[in-house]
């Protein structure tokens, strides 16, 4: 018959018998039967090839293989006391890590608000943070290296396997113009008016680019210059090179040589702004979920046009 294997339980048991040098007495302080003791030391013998305790007319005492056992059990013992107590920092949140991604001008005011709120809450939890484009960070939460992205998914595109979304906001465009250009000082403007602008995009391709939305709706603006880097886009804007978008959350980082304008109701394109997730998230994950959806919720008007 195969032995049943050593638990964690039949270790606990042999450390309370050689600490009391008595069955009962072991039985007693552990709330056990006598004869649940002494089937637990049976198991641990028979899987270990050896008699572990010296039977004698009044309690027992270890033996050699005892000896040799009884350290090993010790740090079987504390390693689990360690796990223990890890695990449970992860279910409260007085530890543990949260690996977070987040686009390039989600950083700008959603992303360290809630992490800010986040730190005061849980400061024993570690939070990394990494930026890149949605796309990538949404196959990292998919194979598991990231717990949580804010991500901007492309309308009706697929969502990859493991990942969920959790609607965040819709957050509008704005225009970007030189101070001087005749537009600067309007109240908003429509997009047809900016028809023959030179537009400075972030990619050849515009339905990769914040002009998406525009695009669908039948928008194909003038591109002069592709800049991925928004500094280098601003500054662009600023020496009269063209006209850009702003998505708004980024708004009150943009330098004060450029003009911001409001696109007027009709025409301002949207872009949806999400949290990705595994279908089952961290507890960390869920609670940084929660600050964000209330960091939404907060943010003003003119935050948002």
């Amino acid at each position: 018959m195969t032995p049943m294997p050593i638990t964690h339980g039949s270790y606990e048991v042999f450390l309370a018998v050689a600490r009391e040098g008595s069955f009962t007495a072991a039985a007693r302080t552990l709330g056990y039967t006598q004869s649940a003791i002494s089937r637990q030391i049976q198991v641990l013998e028979d899987e270990t090839g050896a008699a572990l305790f010296e039977r004698l007319p009044r309690g027992v005492r270890l033996s050699e293989a005892g000896r040799v056992l009884l350290p090993h059990a010790e740090a079987v013992r504390d390693r689990l006391g360690v796990a223990r107590a890890e695990l449970e920092a992860l279910r409260t949140l007085t530890g543990g890590l949260l690996r977070l991604g987040a686009f390039s001008s989600a950083g700008a005011a959603l992303v360290p608000r809630a992490q800010a709120a986040f730190r005061r809450r849980h400061p024993g939890v570690a939070v990394t943070r990494v930026e890149g484009p949605s796309v990538k960070h949404l196959g990292l939460v998919g194979v598991g290296e990231e717990d949580l992205a804010v991500v901007s998914p492309a309308a009706g595109g697929p969502v990859p396997e493991g990942v969920t979304l959790h609607h965040l906001l819709d957050e509008p465009m704005l225009v970007a113009l030189e101070r001087g250009h005749p537009y600067a000082g309007r109240r908003d403007v429509r997009l047809a008016a900016l028809a023959d602008e030179e537009w400075i995009v972030g990619n050849e391709r515009l339905e990769d680019t914040l002009f998406r939305p525009a695009v669908a709706a039948g928008l194909r603006p003038r591109t002069g210059l592709v800049a991925h880097d928004w500094i280098a886009k601003l500054g662009a804007v600023a020496a009269g090179l063209g006209v850009t978008l702003v998505p708004a959350l980024a708004a009150a980082s943009v330098r004060p040589d450029v003009a911001l304008v409001t696109i007027h109701p009709d025409d301002v394109p949207y872009r949806r702004i999400c949290a990705a997730t595994p279908p089952t998230p961290t507890v960390a994950a869920r609670a940084f979920l929660g600050l964000l959806h209330e960091t939404a919720r907060e943010l003003t008007p003119v935050e948002l046009h």
